[in-house]
């Protein structure tokens, strides 16, 4: 109902601003004809010396300048000229500030981001970046408004976004960076409903509990330490010494207190983890349920918001990266892999661009409305991250006065809260465009602002995103201009973005892993922010970070492989709490076979792993259920189901006893065992935990617990309604049956995993009536999945948004690509001509070279100074 609102509203926009509609198909699989090369110049006011802007088949752009001023103002100016109405979406959506052009359906989403406090918070950073970082941002923001100062007049017209909602722009300011940064710490670290979720399993026995929300597995592959505390040192796989640094003598003189905390700090978690919901208020049915469903409402605001600009991912993103060094390779250097894992968008969350300035020569792909590079390499060195996802987020129960408004209980006694009010402008109606203002009052406590009240229970966050003192831009800018480990490292020093698992190349041969981010220190004994604290309390208080040099990091491990895909990077013996939920490993286990089976590795070795899609869950669910099926006793026809009987129950076991596990478009099990795991998961969790409960469980690993349930079928886990499991798994198949009956139909033929789960591409305006068809992308089969089948593959489908092989043997050799194109305008011959490529998990060469760049050059533009 909202989308359909939001469609209206734009639609009537549209009709008041007589906004033209280009008619045309979109052949989103057959990449445009490049033109014939083409140059041309432009003059800018603001520029100090000429800029070459050269783009290549693909319209990435190539920027050299004679400056870094130049080269930043160029970036703007390029990806303003590819993305402004998405860079202008992103910051909206980050500040609270849809419902200026969207109107009241976004209003709530608006007032979730107020509640943040994002917008005022990126001013405050503004100036607490370098000095170097901060004329980056501003050169950056003189771009980006050069352009929409060139734009605006019936020659020379705003992208059509703007056209069609009838709106222009403001002016880009350096702070609209920066917050586009916090709307990715949203996505990438937001765990406090799984806080409150696991907190409202308090009543179940502890080892109940404990299976529910598994936090290891024999699959894990551990990059530093390991699950044997008596024989690892806190680096784990650290064992060859880096070069010498200051912080090299820092680690050497704490490496023995750190291990001696290591033998008692885990089974110390374990029991806060255990027991920490203790301490809090016990609810009752009702009042439980009602807050989970207030959860449950904020969570699907939040949804909405990051769905649209292509940034919500279940389960907090998946992503892949891994590193061979020389001696695992075929040309003895280093190959570094990554594909982080973002829903397909249009356009891709990621823009490409390749930048070279005096002292900077750096490519790969950055955010939209961010300077610089993100992932990507440099002359020296690549790297890549995938999420570590630690725990950074805090509940606190606050106490509220029944008396004194706003005063809430400390240990000290009252304090009062501070009301910070917000204005919020919300376009009056379908055929106004003006606007009204809506106050909102955000409630701040000690702890952070409230964010969640229901039933007289009002919850404050703390958060390592709401941190006031740095930014992770000063961080990129240092890993742009890093040449080696020690610059590398020194640059994740001031890293302060959503925790990641960063791998590491040089051109020296070596490999690393830092997992760099800041991840509090709780107070000891008093629990670790896995639920919910007395806010009335001390209890939870974070009494420092995680020193760097005791962050999880491994430099030229022996084994020559790193390994990260969001599962667990550390064992037992690393003696910090960072999470006790990880992903399950099924996708860094499959990656780090398929490496180790071959003896010299090569880039093509990396593409096929990129593109597999064999389920290591899947497979195991599926014998699970067939050993189960199969047992049954005949039973005739079954009644309601015309179509079912015996016959198709052992066709239907035959078919998940032979499945090669392999999560391909035609494959006929992969989405029946899709269902089949998702109902037997739905019927386990309502019996054992009621219907609101069950449908708020919320585990980044819960797959490895209903596998190992269907495999070894325990009597407690067993829903009451059922004599035994055969019964159990007939009821999931007929459930199975009926929901692929209603997702694609009665045909049996058509359930194939391409229909089932085809990758979509929304764009926010597509759904417009007569107008949004040009935004508007057909489904397309993919290969593998991120989500279902009992377990994620290492090719996630339609979740996979970029892929980068960097061959450090050669960097013109390094292939790179995003999930769509470089340009966000459907007109454009670079809207969709890498999705044949992303398809097919084959990226494209990125030239990096003088000459490889000049001979792939399609267009150049000269931006010259006035």
């Amino acid at each position: 109902m909202k989308k359909q609102r939001l469609a209206c509203s734009l639609l009537l926009s549209l009709l008041l601003t007589h906004a033209p509609s280009p008619s045309f198909k979109l052949h989103a699989q057959t990449p445009a004809a490049s033109p014939p090369p083409v140059s041309k110049t432009l003059t800018l006011a603001g520029l100090r010396a000429p800029v070459t802007i050269r783009r290549d088949e693909r319209g990435i752009p190539h920027i050299e300048a004679a400056n870094e001023a130049d080269l930043y103002f160029a970036q703007g100016y390029a990806t303003a000229s590819d993305r402004l109405w998405q860079m202008d979406l992103l910051r909206r959506t980050a500040r609270g500030e849809l419902a200026e052009i969207f109107g009241r359906p976004v209003l709530e989403e608006d007032k979730r981001r107020r509640i943040y406090g994002f917008a005022a918070l990126s001013e405050t950073l503004v100036a607490r970046t370098s000095a170097v970082t901060r004329a980056a941002l501003e050169a950056y923001a003189r771009g980006v408004n050069a352009y929409i100062e060139s734009r605006g007049t019936a020659d020379a017209p705003l992208p059509a976004e703007f056209q069609l909602i009838g709106y222009k722009p403001r002016p880009w300011r350096p702070a609209d960076s920066l917050v586009i940064g916090k709307i990715f710490a949203e996505t990438l670290s937001t765990t406090w409903p799984t806080d409150l979720s696991r907190a409202l399993l308090a009543d179940l026995p502890p080892a109940r509990r404990a299976q529910l929300l598994p936090d290891s597995s024999p699959l894990d592959v551990l990059v530093v330490g390991s699950d044997d505390v008596k024989s690892q040192t806190p680096n784990g796989n650290d064992k060859k010494p880096a070069p010498k640094s200051r912080a090299a003598k820092t680690r050497a003189a704490t490496t023995r207190a750190v291990t001696t905390r290591a033998a008692t700090t885990h089974a110390a978690m374990t029991h806060a983890a255990t027991t920490g919901a203790a301490s809090l208020p016990s609810f009752d049915e009702r009042v439980r349920d009602e807050l989970l469903a207030e959860v449950e409402r904020v969570t699907d605001l939040s949804r909405s918001s990051l769905e649209r600009v292509g940034l919500y991912m279940e389960g907090r993103a998946v992503s892949n990266n891994w590193v061979a060094s020389g001696k695992r390779t075929a040309s003895g250097k280093p190959l570094l892999a990554n594909d982080p894992h973002l829903p397909a968008s249009a356009p891709s969350i990621w823009h490409m661009a390749h930048l070279s300035a005096p002292g900077l020569h750096v490519a790969g792909v950055t955010a939209p409305g961010a300077p610089g590079i993100i992932i990507g390499h440099n002359e020296h060195i690549a790297w890549g991250m995938t999420n570590l996802d630690p725990d950074v987020q805090d509940l606190y129960l606050e106490r509220f006065s029944a008396d004194k408004k706003n005063f809430y209980e400390t240990p000290s006694g009252l304090r009062e809260a501070e009301v910070r009010r917000e204005e919020i402008k919300v376009r009056k109606g379908l055929t106004d465009a003006s606007t009204e203002t809506i106050n909102f009052d955000v409630t701040v406590t000690r702890h952070g602002p409230i964010i969640l009240e229901r039933e007289g229970k009002r919850y404050a966050l703390r958060w390592t995103a709401f941190d006031a003192e740095r930014t992770e831009f000063d961080a990129f800018y240092k890993i742009n201009r890093a040449r080696n480990w020690n610059e590398f490292r020194d640059a994740l020093g001031g890293y302060s973005g959503p925790t990641q698992n960063f791998v590491y190349a040089d051109t020296a041969g070596h490999i690393g892993y830092y997992g760099a981010g800041r991840i509090p220190v709780r107070r000891g004994g008093e629990g670790d922010g896995s639920v919910p604290f007395d806010g009335a309390t001390d209890a939870g208080e974070w009494a420092s970070f995680i020193p760097f040099d005791e962050l999880p990091h491994s430099y030229d491990p022996p084994s020559g492989l790193i390994v990260t895909a969001n599962s667990r990077v550390a064992g037992r013996s690393y003696p910090h709490h960072l999470t006790h939920e990880w992903a399950a490993p099924y996708r860094s286990r499959r990656i780090y076979d398929l490496l180790s089976a071959k003896r010299k590795l090569t880039a093509d070795d990396y593409r096929a792993v990129q593109g597999d899609v064999y389920s290591i869950g899947g497979t195991s669910f599926a014998r699970a259920a067939s050993a189960v099926l199969r047992a049954l006793p005949p039973l005739g026809d079954i009644a309601g189901q015309p179509t079912f009987n015996d016959a198709k129950l052992r066709e239907t076991v035959a078919a998940l006893e032979g499945w090669d596990g392999r999560v391909t478009m035609d494959s006929r099990v992969a989405p029946l065992v899709a269902e089949l795991s998702a109902s037997f998961r739905r019927r386990i969790l309502k019996d054992a935990l009621g219907e609101a409960r069950a449908r708020s469980y919320r585990w980044a690993s819960g797959d490895l617990f209903f596998n190992r349930v269907a495999a070894e079928r325990p009597a407690e886990w067993l829903p009451k309604e059922f004599p035994n499991y055969g019964e159990l798994m007939r009821a999931c198949l007929l459930d199975a049956r009926a929901a692929l009956t209603k997702r694609i139909g009665a045909d049996e033929s058509a359930w194939t995993w391409g229909r089932y789960s085809p990758a979509r591409f929304p764009h926010p305006l597509a759904a417009v009536p007569f107008v949004g068809a040009r935004y508007a992308l057909e489904p397309l089969p993919v290969n593998g999945t991120g989500w279902a089948v009992a377990g994620a593959t290492v090719n996630v489908g339609a979740n996979v948004s970029m892929r980068l092989i960097a061959d450090l043997s050669d960097w013109d050799k390094t292939q790179q690509g995003i999930a769509l194109g470089e340009s966000g305008d459907p007109a454009s011959p670079h809207w969709s001509d890498q999705l044949a490529d992303w398809h097919a998990a084959a990226p494209r060469v990125l030239p990096f070279g003088a000459r490889a760049v000049v001979a792939n050059t399609r267009e150049t533009l000269t931006l010259a100074p006035k």
